[in-house]
């Protein structure tokens, strides 16, 4: 029920919260003013209840731990480390600006997407209104031709056919094989051929490096600065990251770490998940002990590359449209004027 609250509410919420306390107001007064402050109701429920947890004298992790659909454990955690070190102003502030930061690098990514989206669906839209209207006022000329039809035709036509006498069997059909792509792609076989996939793709692989890389310096980074522990710190991030093979990844850097091993040991050892700058800024700041501050300008440079490649991924990604289109396209016209051109010629 408490589910799907927007990110920037709890970004809002972060900041907010963190300027309250810092302006000498009670924890509990500030929960009070932010639930007033936020527009969404099932949040400024979960900050009402949150509010009544702590006049019964319960932490505000453990209150906030109540709402996992809400609060990450990133959140969760760093909190815990705010109100153990007595910094919950800053470690709020950091939390803030490292959630604006995700936000901003994901709607740079989905705004890229739009447009290929839309071209797509377009496509989509176009052949099925192709399939449905044209291709069967055609289908009794072919008829009439009493001739050996190509097989690109035939097909043509059989889709056709069954798209306009048992459209509501294809709407199902769609539906089952989209419900039943989903439910795989859920399952553990599924993550896993979808995430190495991903990996291997000319453009999405490379900004799917990145993009983890810029998650992992960024959220490790500001973990380390407010106090958390690099193995709690890792697996925490583990958790944050979007493809299975960085979240393995550091589940393992954390088990190596127990074993007195170095971090940038075990991302050097990943070199096809991580480009080599990760693991020698990773270096620099093990042996310095600037580990957080180095891996906040990592993530700096990194969510740049991001933002380059988003920029420019409309101009990328339109001339393969062209050619999935052109190839469409020309299987119409194929499958359309290769019957009446064999025809003519047979005269």
């Amino acid at each position: 029920f408490f589910g799907n609250v927007p990110l920037m509410e709890k970004i809002l919420f972060a900041q907010n919260l963190s300027v309250m306390i810092g302006a000498g107001l009670s924890l509990n007064r500030a929960l009070e003013a932010s639930a007033q402050q936020t527009n969404h109701r099932k949040f400024s429920q979960i900050l009402n209840q949150i509010c009544e947890d702590i006049k019964k004298g319960i932490s505000l992790t453990d209150s906030l731990v109540k709402y996992p659909k809400v609060f990450s454990p990133l959140f969760v955690n760093m909190v815990k480390v705010g109100e153990a070190s007595g910094t919950l102003e800053k470690v709020l502030k950091i939390l803030a600006d490292q959630m604006k930061k995700e936000h901003a690098l994901i709607s740079k990514i989905r705004h890229a997407m739009i447009y290929p989206i839309v071209i797509i669906l377009a496509m989509i839209g176009v052949g099925v209104l192709m399939m449905v209207v044209v291709v069967p006022q055609l289908i009794s000329v072919f008829k009439e031709m009493n001739t050996e039809l190509p097989l690109a035709t035939k097909f043509l036509i059989n889709s056709s056919e069954f798209l306009s006498h048992h459209w509501i069997l294809g709407f199902l059909i769609i539906v089952a094989l989209i419900s039943t792509i989903r439910f795989f792609l859920k399952t553990k076989i599924g993550i896993f051929y979808f995430d190495w996939t991903i990996l291997r793709l000319p453009i999405f692989g490379n900004i799917s490096r990145k993009l983890n890389s810029a998650r992992l310096a960024r959220t490790l980074g500001s973990l380390i600065e407010s106090g958390v522990p690099i193995i709690q710190g890792l697996k925490i991030v583990s958790g944050t990251l979007s493809n299975s093979f960085f979240r393995n990844s550091l589940q393992t850097a954390a088990d190596n770490i127990q074993k007195g091993e170095s971090l940038n040991g075990t991302i050097r050892f990943y070199h096809e998940l991580y480009p080599p700058m990760v693991g020698q800024m990773v270096e620099l700041g093990e042996e310095t002990g600037t580990l957080g501050e180095i891996l906040s300008k990592l993530a700096d440079f990194y969510e740049e590359e991001v933002d380059n490649i988003t920029k420019s991924l409309a101009s990328i990604i339109e001339p393969l449209l062209m050619i999935v289109i052109g190839v469409v396209v020309g299987f119409f016209a194929i499958s359309l004027i290769q019957p009446m051109y064999g025809l003519m010629q047979n005269m």
